[in-house]
Order: structure tokens, then sequence, then C-alpha cells
């Protein structure tokens, strides 16, 4: 069936049989078929994707499950040494890149991507009210944001850094439009996610936000150079923020919610709760950048 059917579908076949033992529901993806599926043919109205106010969820429609979300996401949330080596690689990669203002290196590293996982983990968590998921993912993503940091402080004490370069100016350089830009990869990272696109593309759109002002910041503690160090904190600070607020209003808005409906209702609440203090947080750190 179609990927926008299937969600719908496993609602169902959960009712009927997620009360008895031993059965188990297999999601594969389908290449191709012949003859070809023609997209008129009758769907049961019970499978139907829930179309009837597309103001409530404007951008519901091709995407992957529920279940399909969480068990791709939940897989990359987890410390563990592959975790670490790849935040640490990619801090190696990212720093270098920078220091040799070599935007092409930098991206590099951001294809890595080992921030990906447990920020959007955090997002899915907070809209579907998963308290578990929450947890594990909020701790990888601190332990990958302070190794990420110590080996950049360590690399900014061994070798020199030039505050001048492109690449360090413009991360000490903080903007309102910053906000924007971080918005707009939290929400296009996620929506790349919810269909299926290639991990690598959204690695980039959510990494340019998170992993370089990071490495910036790092690399200038290292040097001693305090000061400019607490703008790219700032912008660490403001990306953490608006990637995540972000990413749990896309998830809302594409519709994806918590099976049974009183887990709904308390997802609904927590969302309420989320969104609220990210807004505020958002506000509070628009005006420290307005005043500084």
């Amino acid at each position: 069936m179609d990927a926008n059917n299937t969600e719908a579908f496993l609602d169902v076949a959960e009712q009927i049989i997620g009360d008895k033992e031993g059965y188990r529901l297999v999601i594969t993806a389908v290449e191709a078929t012949l003859p070809r599926i023609e997209r008129d043919e009758e769907i049961d109205e019970r499978i139907k994707p829930q179309t009837e106010n597309p103001w409530e969820k404007p951008l519901q429609g091709v995407r992957v499950s529920r279940e399909e979300l969480y068990n791709d996401i939940s897989d990359n949330v987890g410390i563990n040494n592959v975790y670490i080596a790849m935040v640490t690689f990619s801090t190696i990669v990212a720093a270098l890149g920078i220091l040799r203002d070599n935007t092409a290196v930098v991206i590099g590293a951001m294809v890595i991507a080992p921030l990906l996982g447990p920020n959007v983990g955090l997002a899915l968590s907070t809209t579907l009210g998963d308290s578990k998921l929450f947890k594990k993912s909020i701790t990888t993503n601190a332990v990958g944001l302070v190794v990420g940091f110590l080996i950049s402080v360590i690399l900014g004490f061994l070798l020199p850094v030039d505050e001048t370069i492109n690449q360090i100016a413009s991360r000490t350089d903080v903007h309102l439009s910053d906000i924007a830009l971080a918005l707009a990869s939290g929400a296009a990272g996620v929506l790349a996610y919810t269909i299926g696109m290639s991990a690598a593309v959204i690695g980039v759109m959510v990494a340019v936000a998170l992993l370089p002002p990071l490495v910036t910041a790092g690399l200038l503690i290292g040097d001693m150079q305090f000061e400019l160090a607490f703008y790219a904190f700032l912008l660490v600070l403001t990306n953490v923020i608006c990637v995540n607020l972000a990413a749990v209003a896309t998830f809302i808005l594409q519709g994806v919610s918590p099976r049974s409906w009183y887990k709904a209702e308390k997802a609904k609440k927590i969302n309420r709760i989320a969104l609220s203090i990210w807004v505020i947080l958002v506000l509070v750190v628009a005006a420290i950048i307005w005043y500084v």
C-alpha cells in the first residue's frame, strides 16, 4: 500500500489483533510492482489517511508511518562506542575545516551527522509523549555536545586559532536572522526525515545549525578568547532551541501522534507545554541577541 496509508492500516490491525499473543507485523519497503498500481483503486475507508480538515494538519501527506519513524529514530539514539567515535571524528573534521577556512571540509563533517538522531528523537518523544525516548534522547544529545565541546577545546589549545577567518567570524557575529535559519533547518530536516530522504541530506540540514558553532566555541575557549566564545555559545543555544521548536511543530503539523486516544490527549498537553517553553526560550534568546 501507499506510504500514507500505512499508519492507518497499522492502527486498524492493532485494534483487531492487538490483544492476541504471538503476532508480529513487519513493514518492508517495496521497490517496484508489476503490473503498476493504479492510484484510483478502492481502499477500505478505515485505512484512508485523515484529510477531512486540511487546516488542522496542513503538512499531512505522504510520509512514513509512526512506527517506522519511531524505529528509525530510536535505533539512532543511544550512547555507545560507535556514537562517541562518530562525534569525535566529526568534531575533528569540523575543527580542521574551520581552522583552514575550508567550507567543503566543514560540510563533510556535517554529513557524518552524529547529533541528528538524538535531536530528532527529542522532538519525536515530545510529540508522542514518550518519556523513555525523551530521557534517552536528551542524555545522548548532552553526551554528544559535551564530547564535541571538550575535543574542540583541546584542539583550540593545541592549534593556532585565527578569529578573523570567515568560518569563525561568521559564527561569532550573531543576528536575529540566525533564528530563522535554525528554524528552517529544523523544519526541513524533520520534513525530510518523515518522507524517507537520505540521512546524509538530513544531517547537513540539522548539523549546519549545531556542530560548526559548537566546535567554534570550543576552539575559541581553548585559545582563551572568551568574549568571542560567548557569542558562539549564544549561537549554539539559539540553534538547539530553534531546531527542536521547529521539529516538534513539524511533527504536529504532519499529524504524528500516539495511536490510542488517551495517549494522544496526554501528548497534546505535553506538546502545548513543550511548545510554550521553546517559544519562551526563543523570545529570551532573541532579546539577548538584540541587546548584545
